[in-house]
């Protein structure tokens, strides 16, 4: 959904859709006020096949419930729980940046994950999650809130350096019915081990899961996950937590001790609170030299998108590369006709700000010029889901690019490439292959058109106006059908 195209969602403009779970969908969207106000924020609506299921609309309505009774600077806030037709939905704060599994991922090339920003991190989160355990109701009684969930997926960090946690989807409360704390819900492999096991919680649930983050964020190693359901659940009932050291000697005595309570499979021996947790992470840094603030936090985001814009090199052979589904975006920037009005930002700014909107819909910079740039996202799954993110993001970048001033040229080409494991990227000589060539082809075609042009493969993915641009021959005696996207 463009932009300049949104749809509208009672007082809401749909924007773009930002992912699709087995149970809602989340779009930016955007709220129009006065004398041309206008408020980014986040729409979560359920989906259609389950606005008649009794029990998850009750579990949705108490996630907004929850969410409203802790606002919190490190909790993403809710604003409103609607309904529009036989729709309900939830309005919610925009955290523009990623979550921590990306953050994660894409640090994997740098050095190891920096021990300072990794406890600022923990220590956030913990902050929010004791706001959460120790919130009270009306009458002065516990509300019990236990947020079930917590996982690297579920932590935001903005570009400012901000860590918020999200998706109190299947959190529990005191007020919530009894049969609802029956169900076993959330990702196996950050449960703590009474979770499995289907025993009462608590907030030292919490604090067991932001253990084996923290674990994953100093080692760099997955702590329960296994091949298998039944064999991840399995370890997490047994939390046997090999010793972080053995994996980075320079991990303290001290923060390996900490770590370690946190992961005890008895709740009695864990921290009580996340508070307390809290309280030794901030004096393990102070003692040990551990300085870390936002504006850490957001130079290291900084650093890590450029240096996927780099590319790391290979010490691998293309006989070493295997064939991988990918979609292609390659974009470019031009200053319109002297006879417009001059651009409200320069070329770098904005393409700076191209890589922001990229890295949030989860794609990878693969070349970054200054009003250009190539794109790519490395399906792991269904190639679809892939480039349905590769097309809302090059709506984003066209709408922000018009915005500011700028006529924008863009093609998404999906294809294969063959990747080294090493790197994750092709072998030399890459740059004019294959997508590549495709999706840069693409882009000086849309240069004459002032269109985003997709390939029919793309086109059957993508929601929204959209047209037939005609059968193009782009190599010799090679057609393809190409789409114009509104």
């Amino acid at each position: 959904m463009a932009e300049s195209d949104p749809q509208q969602f009672g007082e809401y403009h749909l924007l773009e859709k930002i992912a699709t779970g087995g149970m809602a969908e989340v779009w930016r969207a955007k709220k129009q006020g006065l004398a041309g106000f206008e408020k980014i924020l986040v729409i979560k609506k359920v989906l259609d096949n389950l606005s008649k299921d009794e029990e998850f609309i009750r579990l949705f309505i108490d996630e907004a419930r929850i969410a409203e009774k802790i606002r919190h600077v490190n909790i993403v806030q809710v604003f409103e729980l609607g309904k529009v037709d036989e729709t309900y939905f939830m309005a919610m704060e925009f955290v523009q940046g990623m979550d921590l599994s990306r953050l994660i991922a894409r640090s994997r090339n740098m050095e190891p994950f920096p021990i300072a920003l990794a406890l600022f991190i923990q220590s956030e989160v913990l902050k929010a999650l004791d706001f959460a355990h120790a919130r009270t109701g009306e009458d002065g009684e516990a509300l019990h809130i236990v947020h079930c969930d917590i996982s690297p997926q579920n932590i935001l960090v903005s570009l400012a350096g901000e860590v918020k946690i999200t998706d109190f989807g299947i959190s529990r409360a005191a007020f919530q019915a009894e049969g609802l704390h029956e169900v076993i819900r959330g990702k196996y492999a950050y449960m703590s081990p009474e979770q499995v096991e289907g025993k009462p919680l608590d907030g030292r649930s919490d604090i067991f899961s932001m253990g084996i983050v923290l674990y994953e964020l100093l080692t760099g190693r997955r702590l329960f996950k296994a091949r298998t359901r039944d064999e991840t659940l399995d370890r997490v009932r047994r939390a046997e937590v090999p010793s972080p050291r053995s994996y980075r000697p320079e991990i303290s005595e001290d923060l390996e001790a900490i770590l370690l309570k946190a992961l005890q499979r008895r709740t009695s021996d864990r921290y009580r609170t996340a508070g307390e947790m809290v309280e030794d992470i901030q004096q393990l840094m102070v003692r040990e030299g551990h300085r870390a603030t936002n504006n850490n936090l957001a130079v290291f985001i900084k650093d890590v998108v450029e240096m996927a814009a780099s590319g790391p090199r290979s010490k691998l052979g293309a006989d070493d590369a295997e064939p991988h589904n990918v979609v292609v975006l390659a974009i470019e920037a031009a200053p319109p006709p002297r006879t417009f009005a001059t651009p409200r930002v320069g070329l770098t700014k904005l393409t700076q700000e191209w890589t922001g909107l990229i890295a949030e819909a989860g794609g990878q910079i693969w070349e970054r010029g200054e009003g250009s740039l190539l794109a790519v996202w490395v399906a792991k799954g269904e190639r679809a889901d892939a480039i349905r993110d590769a097309v809302n993001a090059a709506r984003s970048v066209r709408t922000l690019t018009q915005r500011t001033g700028y006529q924008l040229s863009a093609g998404v080409a999906p294809g294969v490439a063959r990747l080294l494991p090493d790197t994750e990227r092709p072998p030399e000589g890459w740059e004019l292959s294959g997508p590549f060539y495709l999706a840069r082809w693409m882009m000086n075609l849309s240069a004459h058109r002032g269109r985003l042009l997709v390939t029919e493969v793309s086109a059957r993915q993508v929601d929204g106006k959209k047209s037939v641009l005609g059968r193009i021959s782009i190599q010799g005696n090679r057609y393809i059908n190409l789409y114009e996207v509104g």
